[in-house]
């Protein structure tokens, strides 16, 4: 047994110091992506930005690069990638590898909606979020692993799935909400396949936040705020702490779970 005593650790053991770690974030041209970046950074790690939007990627590679350096913030990078494309995929790994060094942090954070009631989406549609929402975070989490295994390197891998995972009320997004379950059970199947290893894979599950992504929801379905229960919608800058916790050194025994972040919506319309 490990008998480490609590003088073995600092108080409190709390360290989201990420020197010397390479992480790589898919959807990192706006949103959630675009904060997760920008927060990595700042704690010291180098950054592989993916997205399809290479000219947003490349402007806030430019931005990060300024800053690298400062207080210990890290460098990044800016990487073309169609998370529908399985060898751009693997191909954005071996890029970050090749330019940043071997990666040990996976943000799976590219996701797409579907908006559209089940029986009347293309199958070009279905395609697309099967593939952006569940299929790019298999690909990308084996990809990675399998580079750390090879380098008997611990890791961690963060999935971003949604609180659709836990409720859908017939709003015309079931695909989406089976994706993030899915995404969800993924993360509990692969910490399991890895924990040997010391590869760390965890979830997030945000309710809803101010993103590119919710911005088109609210055009079609207005101002949410008097529905939920704090009367607000937060922003992702309001989820540093849940990323920084699971990505960070001080959460190594933290593995397969999955984590609500969602301002106490779960409690709309129960009042």
């Amino acid at each position: 047994m490990n008998d480490a005593s609590a003088q073995e650790f600092p108080l409190p053991n709390a360290s989201t110091d990420l020197s010397g770690s390479v992480a790589l974030v898919t959807g990192a041209s706006s949103g959630f992506g675009e904060r997760f970046a920008r927060v990595l950074a700042s704690q010291g790690a180098s950054v592989a930005l993916c997205a399809r939007r290479i000219d947003r990627l490349e402007a806030l590679a430019e931005e990060i690069n300024a800053k690298a350096g400062e207080n210990g913030g890290g460098k990044a990078i800016a990487i073309a990638m169609d998370a529908t494309d399985a060898d751009a995929l693997v191909n954005a790994v071996e890029t970050a590898e090749r330019e940043l060094g071997l990666v040990d942090i996976l943000i799976n954070n590219a996701g797409i909606p579907d908006a559209q009631r089940a029986h009347k989406m293309e199958i070009e549609l279905i395609d697309r979020v099967l593939g952006v929402n569940l299929r790019a975070p298999w690909i990308l989490s084996c990809e990675v692993a399998r580079r750390l295994l090879a380098a008997k390197k611990p890791g961690r891998i963060v999935n971003i799935s949604s609180t659709a995972h836990y409720r859908y009320d017939g709003g015309g997004a079931a695909l989406y909400a089976t994706t993030k379950t899915a995404l969800a059970r993924m993360t509990e199947t692969l910490s399991v396949e890895w924990a040997y290893a010391n590869i760390n894979v965890n979830a997030i599950c945000p309710g809803m936040f101010v993103t590119e992504m919710t911005d088109g929801m609210f055009e079609r379905i207005g101002d949410p705020r008097p529905m939920l229960a704090r009367k607000r919608v937060p922003v992702p800058a309001e989820m540093d702490s849940t990323l920084l916790y699971l990505v960070g050194p001080a959460s190594e025994c933290v593995t397969g779970a999955v984590i609500k972040v969602d301002d106490g919506q779960s409690a709309r319309m129960r009042m």
